[in-house]
């Protein structure tokens, strides 16, 4: 998707899921820039648009979505099948060709810009009083939420990429920004969020729709961000702090009693921000299901896994001991006997496995489809899914605190052992160890973070990126239970592995670009 053929098309918008809005195409989104914001409704389509252009399998809807973190130590997967593309980038072997990660690429740049396209036409729809002046300016908040949620998964897994505001003439290939001017653009975008959003829907059919909350959540994330690597801004950790602080003294949203409930239900009580899909609309997310499952797992109906992913064993086998860690990890497999009836169980470890690895269980069930099954016995095993993804949780909000307080304030507060308590008690987990120095304790909520978030969307590569962790995972690492073997090179020098590689098509039409290095 290169940046020339992208520019002009900002106008051009196709209908679809976002938020609680309709999933039909809506005509509206063939129009021009010309004709196009005559209405609020035109408005409301075109932001609709953002939405669904991060909600396809070209984007965030399916497992190529996490392509180039598969480096984690939370990811891996199958040795052969069909899993090139992740096993590259699982052995540390990624490549400026491989045809997964365009999904990370070219899902935020489809996506800003057509919030570009909201942002710089937004002022022509007419208003005639204070609501439909409200209206305009939450659709413009929206806009500038998800340009900055874009740019943010960008830097952090390509690092330099161009800045766009605007529309441009197809022959300009802008150059790449520095990663502090897009830091800078992205804290940008999110304050004016802030100001423009609310801080929560009052109508049931706005449902998915960002709010001030989930924009002060986001920067306290990037403030995190720009605290550790590459930027090192450490005057940032006091940032986080604040605007993680004002997401809890909201105090409008709160943990799920039961971890595992966090993802078999949309919407829930602790999150923040999700991509929503929709399954009759034509917008499912397969990143939940079949995805996760064993491939020889076989379901009654003769439906099966697709192995695409699960945790490496030492994850698994360092993990706390605790009601978390019994419902994220899938370790009992069922095999299907001869009858096609009745059901052998085994060990994740077993011989009579493919991978004799442990599973994911919280990405086996979406909302009501997934897999459904008993103790004993799979009936069916689905790959389209319900299930919204969970961009911003609560319990990161309440982790980011602990850890930016603790580091701003040279040592962890009451405070900040209550809010990576509140997610251990959840856990069951007694609480954290008292009068930790502010290292320790900042490595025990990342620890804690590695968990409770283990498999999602980036989370763990991400701490692994802004705290340069990859030479203590690699040391962690099975050396013989883990299939996809990494280089001599990539363990002596993992530096260059921390970003992935611009996409080859759009390096080669982008005259000035450099590769990133190692690739």
């Amino acid at each position: 998707m290169n940046l020339r053929y992208l520019m002009p098309l900002a106008a051009a918008v196709v209908m679809g899921t976002a938020s609680c809005v309709k999933l039909t195409e809506d005509p509206k989104g063939n129009l021009t820039t010309t004709n196009y914001f005559a209405t609020q409704k035109d408005l409301d389509a075109a932001v609709s648009a953002i939405y669904q252009r991060l909600s396809v399998d070209g984007a965030w809807a399916f497992t190529n979505k996490s392509t180039s973190y598969f480096g984690a130590d939370d990811l891996t997967t199958d040795k052969g099948l069909n899993k090139q593309d992740f096993r590259e980038f699982d052995k540390l072997e990624g490549t400026s060709t491989n045809e997964s990660l365009k999904a990370q690429w070219n899902g935020p740049w489809s996506a800003i810009y057509q919030a570009n396209n909201v942002l710089l036409n937004y002022q022509k729809v007419p208003t005639t009083d204070a609501n439909s002046v409200d209206a305009r300016n939450h659709s413009a908040g929206q806009a500038y939420f998800l340009r900055g949620l874009c740019y943010f998964m960008l830097v952090r897994t390509f690092g330099a990429v161009p800045i766009v505001d605007k529309q441009a003439e197809i022959s300009v290939v802008p150059p790449r920004a520095d990663v502090a001017h897009i830091y800078e653009f992205i804290v940008n975008d999110l304050k004016q969020a802030t100001t423009l959003l609310p801080a929560k829907w009052s109508s049931g059919t706005d449902v998915g729709k960002a709010t001030s909350l989930a924009a002060r959540a986001l920067l306290a994330n990037v403030y995190l961000t720009m605290a550790g690597w590459p930027l090192h801004q450490t005057a940032n950790y006091a940032l986080a702090a604040t605007e993680a602080d004002a997401v809890i003294q909201a105090r409008q949203y709160t943990l799920m009693d039961d971890y595992l409930q966090v993802f078999r239900t949309n919407n829930n009580a602790e999150s923040i921000f999700g991509i929503q899909f929709n399954v009759g609309g034509n917008a499912p997310n397969r990143s939940f299901g079949s995805t996760s499952v064993p491939l020889e797992e076989t379901a009654l109906d003769g439906s099966g896994g697709w192995d695409d992913f699960y945790p490496e064993v030492n994850f698994y086998l360092n993990a706390p001991k605790c009601k978390r860690t019994d419902e994220t990890f899938y370790t009992t497999i069922k095999l299907r006997n001869a009858d096609n009836k009745t059901y052998t169980l085994v060990n994740w470890d077993n011989s009579l496995t493919n991978a004799r690895h442990p599973y994911y269980k919280k990405f086996r069930y979406g909302v009501g489809d997934g897999v459904q099954e008993t103790d004993n016995t799979i009936i069916q095993i689905k790959p389209s899914t319900n299930k919204t993804t969970d961009v911003i949780r609560y319990a990161e909000t309440l982790l980011t605190y602990a850890e930016a307080a603790a580091m701003s304030e040279g040592n962890p507060s009451a405070k900040a052992y209550s809010a990576v308590n509140e997610v251990r008690q959840r856990a069951g987990l007694p609480p954290l160890t008292q009068g930790l120095p502010a290292a320790a304790f900042r490595d025990s909520v990342v620890y804690e973070r590695a968990y409770e978030f283990a498999g999602e969307f980036g989370q763990r590569w991400f701490d692994i990126v802004r705290l340069q962790l990859l030479p203590k995972v690699l040391a962690a690492r099975s050396t013989t239970a883990e299939q996809n073997k990494i280089n001599s090179n990539s363990l002596t020098n993992p530096g260059p592995r921390y970003l992935a590689p611009i996409p080859f098509g759009d390096l080669s039409l982008s005259p000035g670009w450099t590769q990133n290095p190692g690739y």
